[in-house]
């Protein structure tokens, strides 16, 4: 092999780099079990939030030293390996921001015309049938039918708007209302961005999806999900104050400090919050000064202190200046009068709260924290002086005056700024609020956080202003949708959710790694007892695929799920693939009478189109699910594509420098042993002689499909179908199996409950005493009677769990009792919707690529023929089998997302051995030329059988593991890749490749008559 020097170079760099990503993740284990042990001190109910104050408190302090650099808890903490919810417990929010909302905030007093209120429902309507994929071009359909073919733009007029005038056409009304429904997500997109940063949720992840108004959350972790309802779901207020100056509140609060400490000293008990400085100790490696932080999206430079002052931190003692300690003046400067730590803010409000120190303040000031930390002063958040200047207390301005706001590059500089356009309404106050406030700062507030508190130079009169400062244009364009978050009242609503139990998590997580270790070793036995020496070879080059797959998914942020780990075995299985076709090869060159290192070589060389077409097909369906998938679908995505990738660096590099290294070393290696030496090898099958019979038993298999299809249907998954779904709270801990036999055992009583609607969708939310149950029952019946209906059946199946006697009414009102339904929803059809149709392109779309492939490497389209329709039998057999025995195997066979990811793997993975055939059948047809096709096709079919059986075997052996020892979770899912898996084997053999040869026999013979 040429350039050993560079692949062993660029093989112990990618080390080097994976062992850098994940020491990371162990360094913050380290960090997080000190925390624990922390907390072990306090008092059970106590020990949650001790252990989360001492890890805010060391979140800005180097925790890692490299030498070369250093990292903070918190930088280390943005690197290590993200788990997803199904390992870790905790929230997953579907968001819509609601365009009813916008339309009618945009409308004003028109709002109410009788033409415009009833196309906003026929609208509404079409979007809850989910048969509406515009909801604006619906309402101004309808609404030009109803008022008789009235111009829109009368609607919408207003003395603020100049983009809308009376000669405005229906089409331009529409643009600018698609325009701000754009601009009212961004806001919200931004709102929701900020307020998930101050839960204090570790690793959120918050992606805005694309073609629609919808914002996908996911909080890791969090154990109040009410909480997380109401945090997201709050309209955003947005607020402009007028501020002190720092100069004018630090000499008051140079007397609280003052008094605090004399308060301290007169308690016989200590009654001083816990602050960050002794937890801080236990991991700091450097001074706090040193450390680094996130930069703060929105900062003003004339609202904050300098670089420099950073340098005077940790200069007050606690005993001295309990205020002074926590809350450091030192950064003081404009509106902000100090700067603490995150660990440390509740002490400061706590301090600032007594009503002996609130004395010493005027009566008219308010206190508020920026909203996020500055990476100048090691990441402390600034706290501003506010000045209540109205009677009401209230701001003077608010969003709602605000007509438009943009991002853009000042006229000088390379820096960005905001520029700001009012209201008549809000011009005139605008211009009283500058004009009085020459020289000071005014903060723009959104929802009780301090974004920006620009200096006031000159009085703006005129209603445009510019904000200006240190800004980056992206920060320019944060603060522009938080000034744009107020202008139109459209907050977004949670139209989907999951809670994942963290006890569920680590059950995950367990039945993960047993799966994943047993899988392991099963593939390394099975390689090493078939190919001998050179499989041992291969089980090396598998742990380093394993070390660089975890280091690789690391390093681009990967969230790592429970089907993700799937991905992973499945890798495994996939990965001696290419050491299978290898090793076959050069056994067959070796059976040819060439030299040892001859063979190794040819073998090498012959392998690679095969391995590159397999690889790149695989990769295309992986693509394409990533696409058109979500959340977990998306993690297993990921990690197989990025598996492929690193299967093919080591199969083909390190594979190969271990062999030749054998060689050089010993003179000899074994490809095999005594038993398995001849395995498969002098087959002489004529499988094109079978292709009648196999087309027959294709034919009834398709035939029995269809028959369950239509009489039986699918066992569809609520994403599918949507649902009614409840959160219900017992007064004891219940399992969910326990929870889903009950419910289905009820449905089952009625008659009009078939199937699908008996069989219901339980899972833990939260805490172990509360369960999330989804049923189709009766789902498009959306009257009161049929909800009732339903109600009154899931509280007659779950009231024997309960042990107290409690009442259908108590059930349906937690407001009368703890316990009972928590919440109740129905999963919107438009969703279920838009995730079928996703699930139908997304198989179309990987056949039709597929096929094109094929097409492109082969050049002739039968074999793309033959390819695609092996492929859609596997399918619609794996579908036809799901139809068939759900209900019958004691195991959910339901058709969700996990199983679209399922057909979606399959076809990939199957394509992989019809090109390895194909592959074959080209090379022989260029070898043997006057061999007659049907000889050319069978003999490439039997020399590959070895490899053939050998790959689908080591993947097999890995499902099985997972199938056994992954839990319920994903059974399904993997019984769905054991299905196919192995009719995709036979497939290949059976219909690819007797159809690819009957089409290419009919073409001759057609040429043959011209």
């Amino acid at each position: 092999m040429q350039s050993k020097g560079f692949i062993k170079l660029i093989a112990v760099l990618l080390a080097l780099a994976c062992v850098y990503q994940l020491s990371f993740t162990f360094k913050t284990r380290g960090v997080e079990k000190k925390a624990a042990a922390y907390a072990a001190q306090f008092p059970l109910d106590q020990q949650a939030e001790a252990e989360q104050h001492y890890l805010d408190s060391v979140q800005n302090l180097s925790v890692y030293n490299l030498g070369f650099r250093k990292f903070t808890y918190k930088e280390c903490k943005e690197k290590e390996l993200n788990l997803g919810l199904d390992l870790k417990g905790g929230m997953n929010v579907m968001l819509e921001v609601q365009v009813e909302d916008v339309i009618k905030a945009l409308a004003g007093d028109s709002q109410n015309d009788p033409a415009f209120v009833q196309a906003i429902a026929e609208a509404n309507e079409a979007l809850k049938q989910g048969t509406s994929s515009d909801y604006i071009g619906d309402f101004a359909k309808a609404y030009a039918r109803l008022s008789n073919g009235r111009p829109i733009a009368e609607i919408f007029v207003s003395p603020d708007r100049k983009d809308i005038t009376l000669e405005s056409s229906n089409a331009d009304v529409e643009k600018i209302l698609n325009k701000e429904t754009e601009a009212a997500i961004g806001a919200s997109f931004n709102v929701l961005r900020s307020r998930i940063d101050r839960f204090g949720v570790t690793q959120p992840n918050i992606v805005r999806l694309p073609n629609s108004h919808r914002i996908l959350v996911e909080l890791p972790g969090v154990k109040e999900p009410q909480r997380v309802r109401d945090l997201l779901q709050g309209t955003a207020s947005l607020e402009f104050w007028t501020t002190y100056d720092a100069n004018e509140v630090l000499p008051t609060l140079v007397a609280a400090d003052k008094l605090i400490k004399a308060e301290l000293a007169q308690a016989p008990v200590s009654t001083e919050p816990e602050t960050a400085s002794a937890e801080a100790a236990a991991v700091a490696e450097t001074p706090a000064a040193e450390a680094g932080s996130l930069i703060a999206e929105v900062s003003a430079a004339d609202s904050t202190a300098t670089a420099e002052t950073a340098a005077h931190t940790g200069r007050y003692d606690r005993a001295q200046n309990p205020l002074f300690a926590i809350l450091d003046p030192g950064f003081a400067g404009g509106a902000a009068i100090g700067a603490a730590y995150k660990a440390d803010m509740a002490a400061v409000n706590e301090y600032l709260a007594q009503p002996a120190v609130r004395e010493l303040f005027p009566a008219d000031i308010l206190f508020k924290w920026g909203v996020k930390g500055d990476d100048k002063i090691d990441g402390r958040f600034y706290l501003y002086a506010i000045r209540v200047s109205t009677p009401d207390g209230k701001a003077p301005l608010d969003g709602s005056v605000v007509t438009e706001a943009t991002g853009q590059y000042a006229q000088r500089g390379a820096t960005a700024e905001v520029s700001m356009t009012m209201n008549a309404e809000g011009t005139s106050e605008w211009a009283r609020m500058t004009g009085e406030n020459i020289g000071k700062c005014i903060a723009i507030v959104l929802d009780g956080y301090v974004y920006s508190a620009p200096r006031v130079n000159s009085k703006i009169d005129k209603g445009q202003s510019q904000i200006t400062g240190d800004f980056t244009m992206q920060e320019a364009t944060d603060l522009a949708n938080v000034l744009n978050s107020g202008k139109v009242p459209a907050p977004a609503k949670i139209i989907q959710e999951a809670v994942v139990g963290p006890s569920l998590g680590q059950e995950s997580i367990n039945a993960g790694m047993i799966s994943f270790v047993l899988a392991f070793i099963l593939v390394l036995l099975y390689m090493g007892l078939f190919y001998k020496t050179a499989g041992w070879m291969s089980d090396i080059a598998l742990l380093t695929n394993v070390f660089l797959l975890m280091g690789v998914l690391v390093s681009f942020g990967a969230v790592l799920t429970l089907p993700g780990i799937a991905g992973i075995v499945l890798t495994m299985g996939m990965a001696v693939d290419a050491n299978v076709i290898i090793y076959e090869r050069i056994k067959e060159e070796l059976r040819g009478g060439k030299g040892l290192s001859l063979a190794i070589k040819d073998g090498f060389s012959k392998a690679y189109s095969a391995i590159i077409d397999g690889n790149l097909t695989t990769i295309i369906t992986g693509i394409v699910l990533f696409i058109f998938g979500n959340g977990p679908v998306q993690g297993f995505a990921t990690t197989l594509i990025i598996g492929i990738i690193t299967s093919f660096f080591c199969a083909i590099f390190i594979t190969r420098l271990l062999i030749e290294w054998i060689v050089s070393k010993w003179g000899n290696i074994s490809f095999s042993r005594k038993w398995s030496e001849n395995f498969l090898n002098n087959t002489r099958v004529d499988f094109i002689r079978l292709r009648k019979i196999s087309y027959s038993v294709v034919g009834i298999l398709m035939v029995l499909s269809c028959i369950s299809f239509f009489a039986r249907g699918l066992n569809l998954g609520a994403e599918f179908t949507g649902g009614r779904a409840y959160v219900v709270r017992f007064d004891k801990p219940v399992s969910a199996e326990e929870v889903r036999q009950s419910i289905e055992t009820a449905f089952a009583q009625f008659a009009d409950a078939d199937a699908s609607s008996i069989s219901s969708e339980v899972k833990q939310y939260g805490k172990e005493n509360q369960m999330r149950i989804v049923t189709q029952y009766r789902y498009y019946d959306t009257s009161d009677e049929a909800t009732s209906e339903v109600e009154k059946i899931i509280y007659d199946a779950l009231k024997p769990l309960y042990s107290y006697d409690i009442t259908f009414e108590q059930f349906r009102n937690t407001q009368t009792d703890a316990n009972g339904i928590l919440t109740a929803d129905k999963i919107g059809p438009s969703i279920a919707k838009d995730m079928t149709w996703n699930a139908i392109y997304s198989v179309l779309f990987s056949l039709i690529a597929i096929g094109l492939y094929i097409t492109f490497r082969f050049k002739r389209w039968q074999w793309a023929t033959g390819a695609t329709a092996a492929l859609a039998f596997n399918a619609l057999l794996i579908i036809g089998i799901f139809s068939m025995f759900y209900g019958l195997l004691p195991f959910n066979l339901e058709v969700n997302q996990a199983f679209i990811a399922a057909i979606l793997t399959i076809i990939g993975y199957a394509i992989n051995d019809t090109v390895v055939v194909f592959d074959r059948i080209r090379e022989y047809l260029g070898l043997y030329p006057k061999r007659n096709l049907k000889e050319n096709v069978n003999n490439a079919i039997n020399s590959t059988l070895s490899r053939t059986i050998n790959t689908s075997g080591t993947t097999l052996v890995t499902l099985l593991a997972i199938f056994f020892f992954g839990g319920e979770t994903i059974r399904g899912f993997i019984f769905a890749l054991i299905i196919g898996v192995v009719v995709g084997t036979a497939a290949t053999i059976f219909i690819a490749t007797p159809l690819a040869y009957d089409l290419m026999t009919k073409r001759a013979k057609v040429d043959a008559e011209k």
